[in-house]
């Protein structure tokens, strides 16, 4: 009998979808077969055997010291399927002497390292980059430590991490004990406006760093003065700090559009300080000073900041280090010219609303005075058109309101404010109330269900959504 035409065509067809399937069989097995994992003992065949991976491949480092190892770990992994350098054992490898890590590519991952007992001169101890300035994108660094790995001249300027390139993470890591001059972590902002980085910092231990006597020792800073008007859209998240006294800038932000939320900061010597740059955000982060001198909360500089729903508990810092400091501007005429970009520029439409301020000395300056740092050049422009809305403020010392200046349409709504002199001369938007708070058995104060809090928010503040 002879073949319709429809037989062979779904004979074809059927022919054709196994022959299909037994293809792409083929190929997850070819993609399979290639994710190898590769065991290397010395700086140079980490750099060869990154040179020589595919995606999916990993490369293991032994166990052991690893003294003075220059690490270049260049490579690219593909989206879902990383290249990545790892421990033997999770922290089985510590990187001594005078060793570093270079990351350089697309989706690496870096995990389970541990630098100690060892220190550079000069650059950092991990960059994402190498020293021909190739970048690293979609990469991570994750379970690594670095523990007082600092040159004995505490002068020279070297940075743990420095994070360029774009989209990529720090998660994860612990950080404790660095004492020279240096930034612990620092993005470097790209110098093109309008190419945000996107980096994300979160879920790391930031641990004890002592007081350094000059400016330049933050934990972290995000940008520089000279970028400090580009974006940069870093995330800083969840992550604890305690005890970073380095600076008085714990976090600098010299970027534009970063968010810096829930984190927690304990008894750290500073203030997460939105020094320079534009529209970032500041939300959900708790601040415990313990009373000790120095410690100090949020500090605003720039236009359209918004910091809210933050926790200030027993701080005892005041001016810079203060709970919340709104800054005053630098004024061009009197400066006689354009601001430089390491300048105060004037508080521009801030928004401060539902933080909660218990037992803080003077919980809010507003219309602090700054000087230009080598000049004579001081602020006198204050905050213009700013909102102090929902906040609640309990205190037996100093002032609640610290106003250094007038500033000008700052719109007061539906704080509570009690314990201590109020400061300035009452005016709708403040009542000044017991706020009726319970020391809760998580170590936090709450409203209490009688307190006047209690459904008592004004205004509209759609991005504020718990």
């Amino acid at each position: 009998m002879n073949e319709s035409d429809s037989q062979k065509l779904r004979r074809r067809n059927h022919r054709s979808g196994a022959w299909a399937a037994l293809l792409a069989g083929w190929l997850l097995l070819g993609i399979s077969a290639r994710a190898a994992e590769i065991s290397v003992n010395n700086a140079s065949e980490v750099t060869i055997a990154a040179a020589q991976s595919h995606p999916g491949d990993t490369i293991v480092m032994r166990d052991g010291i690893w003294q003075n190892a220059d690490l270049l770990f260049a490579a690219n992994g593909a989206l879902g399927n990383p290249v990545t350098l790892r421990a033997q054992t999770l922290g089985g490898v510590q990187l001594t002497g005078s060793s570093r890590l270079r990351i350089a590519g697309s989706f690496l991952v870096v995990d389970g390292l541990i630098f100690t007992n060892g220190f550079r001169t000069s650059g950092e101890v991990i960059a994402f980059q190498d020293t021909i300035s190739t970048v690293a994108n979609f990469s991570r660094l994750t379970n690594c430590v670095i523990v007082d790995y600092n040159p004995p001249d505490t002068t020279l300027d070297v940075k743990w991490v420095s994070m360029f390139g774009f989209s990529n993470r720090v998660e994860n890591c612990f950080f404790k004990g660095k004492s020279n001059l240096g930034t612990t972590l620092i993005v470097w902002v790209d110098a093109a406006p309008d190419k945000p980085n996107y980096h994300v910092i979160r879920h790391n231990y930031f641990g004890p760093r002592p007081a350094y006597p000059a400016n330049g020792a933050e934990t972290i800073r995000v940008g520089t003065s000279e970028v400090s008007m580009n974006l940069s859209r870093t995330t800083v998240e969840e992550n604890y700090f305690e005890q970073c006294n380095g600076d008085a800038e714990i976090i600098s932000s010299k970027s534009c559009e970063n968010i810096y939320r829930h984190n927690t900061f304990v008894d750290c010597e500073g203030a997460l300080s939105l020094r320079h740059g534009n529209r970032c955000v500041v939300e959900g982060n708790y601040f415990f000073g313990h009373l000790k001198t120095l410690t100090g909360g949020v500090r605003i500089v720039g236009e359209d900041h918004k910091v809210y729903n933050n926790y200030f508990a027993d701080l005892a810092g005041t001016s810079s280090r203060a709970p919340m400091a709104i800054m005053q501007g630098l004024d061009p005429v009197l400066y006689g010219g354009p601001l430089p970009l390491n300048g105060y520029f004037q508080v521009q439409r801030a928004v401060v609303a539902h933080n909660t301020f218990v037992n803080c000395a003077n919980p809010l300056v507003i219309g602090l005075v700054g000087t230009l740092t080598g000049s004579t050049n001081i602020t006198t422009l204050p905050p213009v058109d700013c909102v102090i809305a929902n906040n609640l403020a309990l205190s037996s010392s100093g002032k609640l309101v610290d106003q250094r200046t007038t500033p000008v349409n700052l719109a007061w709504e539906g704080n509570i404010l009690f314990g201590t002199t109020l400061g300035i001369t009452p005016i709708p938007g403040i009542t000044v109330t017991n706020p009726a708070l319970v020391f809760g058995t998580d170590g936090l104060w709450r409203p209490d269900t009688a307190s006047p809090a209690r459904g008592g928010a004004q205004g509209n503040y759609p991005y504020i959504t718990i």
